[in-house]
């Protein structure tokens, strides 16, 4: 289980540049919970994630991960139990080792029974093997090609086995569709569905799009100048239509939401 307390973030204090990220957000994440983030540029959305990531720390509040205390705990260390997708599919692999070698360092790294200098055995590959297989992408047989050769939608589904080859407590994702062509977000996607439902993982993900925003999970958050001004879930959700959000939103905003690839997405 997540929970964040009175979370607060200014960048630039006391500057002209002063800008207040995160005021003072709270907000619990049940194990199992797969809740998606919505709100314009600007909104806080990437800066709670960087929070909740550790790369860098709140101001005021805190960051329990069930029941420990990982305010101020260093981002390398949160990573053993975060798993993290970000927009940009080169962010996530090496690009000049090769899938196995990818797949190895990400196993081992949060492997608390194994050293990161430990060696793969033949059942850990064949292991990997067989998840790759899942993907339906054939990368199974490329395990010694350099990830450099893949996709982005290959790298980007690559990405998230290794996120999730030893379940995360809680996964991050950043848009992690959102430069991949349609045909593939959308196998992206339903992967992501899959390796979430399977593992019971707790996921946040964020999403300009309105209609994922809905379907996708259990639980719908909106955010607006650092604080989370909706969240949803159960019965009311279900029946909530894209113009709901949206009349909802403007209620809890004060304002109509401007932000035009968010609406854009309405038409989908």
């Amino acid at each position: 289980m997540l929970r964040l307390t009175n979370i607060r973030k200014v960048f630039n204090p006391g500057t002209v540049n002063e800008k207040v990220a995160l005021d003072g957000v709270s907000l619990t994440v049940n194990d199992g919970d797969f809740a998606t983030i919505i709100g314009s540029n600007g909104a806080g959305k990437s800066t709670l994630f960087n929070c909740i990531g550790g790369s860098f720390y709140v101001d005021e509040g805190s960051i329990f991960l069930d029941d420990r205390d990982i305010t101020y705990v260093p981002e390398y260390k949160r990573a053993v139990d975060i798993g993290r997708l970000f927009q940009d599919p080169m962010k996530g692999s090496a690009p000049h080792m090769t899938i196995e070698e990818n797949l190895a360092l990400a196993y081992l790294r949060v492997n608390k029974k194994k050293s990161v200098f430990s060696r793969i055995t033949s059942a850990e590959r064949k292991m990997f093997r067989e998840r790759l297989a899942l993907l339906n992408m054939g990368l199974e047989d490329r395990m010694k090609q350099p990830v450099g050769l893949l996709s982005g939608g290959q790298r980007q589904a690559l990405t998230l086995l290794m996120a999730t080859l030893i379940p995360p407590k809680i996964l991050l994702l950043d848009e992690h569709t959102a430069a991949l062509d349609p045909a593939t977000a959308d196998k992206v996607i339903e992967l992501t569905k899959r390796i979430v439902e399977e593992n019971h993982l707790a996921c946040l993900m964020i999403t300009h799009n309105m209609h994922s925003a809905l379907n996708m999970g259990n639980r719908t958050l909106m955010m607006d100048s650092g604080r989370i001004i909706l969240d949803i879930s159960g019965e009311e959700r279900d029946g909530l239509t894209v113009d709901g959000l949206l009349e909802k939103f403007s209620a809890g905003a004060g304002k109509e939401l401007d932000n035009d690839r968010i609406l854009f997405s309405k038409v989908e």
